[in-house]
C-alpha cells in the first residue's frame, strides 16, 4: 500500500501552522466545511487557484500551494 503524498497545505483559521495535506484529507475537509458541494470539482478549483499563488478560504479552513522546504 503506497502512502499518499501531500498536494496542498491547509490551515484552520484559529491555527498558526500550515499543514501539508493529502488529496483524501483535503476532500474530507471540503465535505466537512461545505457538505452541500461536490468535493472533487471543488478541490480541482482550489488546486488551480493555489497554483496561481492565491490562498483560498473555504469555511473555517485556508488552502495554499505546497511550500518548498529550504
Amino acid at each position: 500500500m503506497s502512502k499518499e503524498k501531500p498536494i496542498i497545505e491547509t490551515q484552520f483559521l484559529k491555527e498558526k501552522r500550515w499543514v501539508p495535506t493529502t488529496r483524501s484529507e483535503a476532500l474530507k475537509i471540503i465535505l466537512d466545511e461545505m457538505p452541500e458541494t461536490d468535493a472533487g470539482p471543488t478541490l480541482d478549483y482550489l488546486l488551480s487557484e493555489t497554483k496561481k499563488g492565491i490562498t483560498v478560504t473555504l469555511g473555517e479552513c485556508r488552502f495554499r500551494a505546497l511550500q518548498q522546504k529550504s
